[in-house]
């Protein structure tokens, strides 16, 4: 461990786990291997955890797999009961989580704060759902019978998460697979593994049965989920990532037939219309844009402003953007942190410079800057090429390309053209006008006159390549059922 770490961090890194859990216990990976954890504000090591192996992959499927029938049995009311204990215990423990997170994944104090209370709110909706799995009786349209249907858990589940959202995206998929009855295998992102073992105790002390929580951080994360998904016992895979990997894993678990939800890419676009509230519009902006430094696939991706306020938004997005304050999260003042490592900066900076060379100009940011840390500065770009690079890949970073429009028709051509379809905002005065264009974007959520659209209680998930099915709400509970059906005569 760097020994230039403050003595605040080293704690918080302590305080946690740094093994895999598997069957509940805290073990070493069979192979003895390690994952660097990196400091994204400095580029130095930070600490190591275990780094799983296949072998580890099938000890913790077994260990699943023998939890299951137990918990399956489990009533409902203490499945959710042990769901609000862990609520319970991350809100207690929002300041520690929450420091821990700006220490391995570089986001404001701010962010990470925001993250923690959203990601123990996931615990809490689904304890309130474990009870109302309901089912449903109906006649038959013959009369011959009744039609009887219940949901019942799907079973053993393998969690892939990210590492923009390190505790949110592994509470949104452990909250339903355990409300629902099933045995989980978190395998979080080798970036921010500490984040998940820190969830995983928790979970622990919130009194989860053994092997009921296993977490498998891993730098071999193509063997891992691999190995697992060629088990038989694991009939759900729940992944979050880009939609590259998505395609890969979802050829991998079509070998057996293992049941999938996916949320993957997003390209977001912003619209602003002539009649918008432009305070309303910045604000939402500055949300939609900045939230989690850019890194998040519900951010803002593509500004498409009305020619008649174009110059007016892009002046004051800039003034915006360029106040930010860039620097080490864990200082109170600073809103906007690192990106996650060099490789996501170099190509965020690669996306700026090629959009300028296109002709493009840069109203603030646009050089990387220089020193430790992976830092980017907020950068606001007009003149865009319709076709420039920037327009057509998620850019998970502080930058917001901004394209004049004329027509409601032309924007939403603009924004429905790209193969992802998670999440659009649009801004304007006339709610009619608005819900009249939310139905003509091929997107899974809309953001109408609102910068954050993400809600434990909603579904959230896209359209096109952006995904399958939805975590959030009740449907969120559901994807981790089977619907079985009796037919019986009384």
């Amino acid at each position: 461990m760097n020994t230039m770490l403050k003595a605040r961090e080293r704690s918080l890194i302590e305080w946690f786990p740094h093994e895999l859990l598997i069957g509940g216990r805290w073990r070493a990976a069979s192979d003895g291997e390690r994952i660097s954890v990196i400091d994204p504000a400095t580029g130095a090591e930070l600490t190591t955890v275990a780094s799983a192996s296949a072998d580890d992959a099938l000890a913790a499927v077994q260990a699943a797999s023998e939890a299951l029938p137990s918990w399956a049995a489990t009533a409902p009311r203490q499945r959710g009961e042990t769901l609000r204990r862990a609520f319970e215990l991350m809100t207690e423990r929002a300041e520690i989580l929450a420091q821990l997170i700006v220490i391995e994944n570089g986001k404001s104090l701010q962010d990470a704060r925001g993250e923690v209370a959203y990601a123990a709110e996931f615990f809490r909706w689904f304890s309130e759902e474990a009870v109302r799995v309901l089912g449903s009786v109906q006649t038959s349209p013959s009369g011959t019978n009744r039609i009887l249907v219940t949901h019942q858990p799907i079973g053993v589940s393998v969690l892939v998460t990210p590492w923009n959202f390190p505790a949110a995206m592994a509470t949104r998929k452990i909250g339903p697979a355990l409300a629902a009855g099933c045995s989980v295998i978190l395998k979080p992102a080798s970036d921010t593994p500490l984040t998940a073992l820190a969830i995983a105790s928790i979970l622990v002390e919130a009194g989860v049965p053994d092997g009921v929580v296993n977490v498998l951080p891993s730098r071999r994360s193509g063997t891992v989920v691999s190995t697992m998904l060629d088990r038989p016992e694991v009939r759900k895979l729940s992944f979050t990532g880009s939609t590259e990997v998505g395609r890969i894993l979802l050829a991998e678990a079509s070998r057996t037939v293992v049941n999938c939800s996916m949320e993957l890419g997003g390209n977001a676009p912003f619209l602003v219309f002539d009649d918008a509230d432009l305070d309303a519009a910045i604000d939402g902006a500055m949300v939609a844009k900045m939230r989690n430094g850019g890194e998040a696939c519900t951010a803002a991706n593509r500004f498409y402003v009305h020619s008649s306020v174009v110059d007016e938004f892009s002046r004051r997005l800039t003034e915006r953007m360029s106040a930010l304050k860039v620097g080490s999260g864990l200082d109170e003042s600073v809103q906007l942190g690192p990106l996650i490592n060099a490789e996501s900066r170099d190509k965020v900076a690669e996306l700026v410079s090629t959009t300028i060379a296109r002709g493009a100009t840069a109203l603030t940011g646009g050089v990387s800057g220089t020193g430790p840390g992976f830092y980017y500065p907020p950068t606001v770009l007009v003149g865009v090429d319709p076709d420039a690079p920037v327009l057509r890949n998620e850019i998970f970073g502080p930058v917001a390309p901004i394209v004049s429009f004329e027509t409601d028709d032309e924007a939403i051509r603009l924004a429905n053209d790209t193969e992802y379809g998670l999440v659009a905002y649009l801004y304007t005065t006339d709610i009619g006008r608005g819900l009249a264009v939310s139905e003509r974007l091929e997107v899974g959520m809309v953001g109408l006159n609102r910068g954050v659209v993400s809600d434990p209680s909603a579904p959230f998930g896209g359209f096109k390549q952006s995904g399958l099915g939805r975590e959030g709400g009740h449907e969120g509970l559901l994807e981790f059922t089977e619907s079985q059906y009796v037919a019986v005569a009384w």
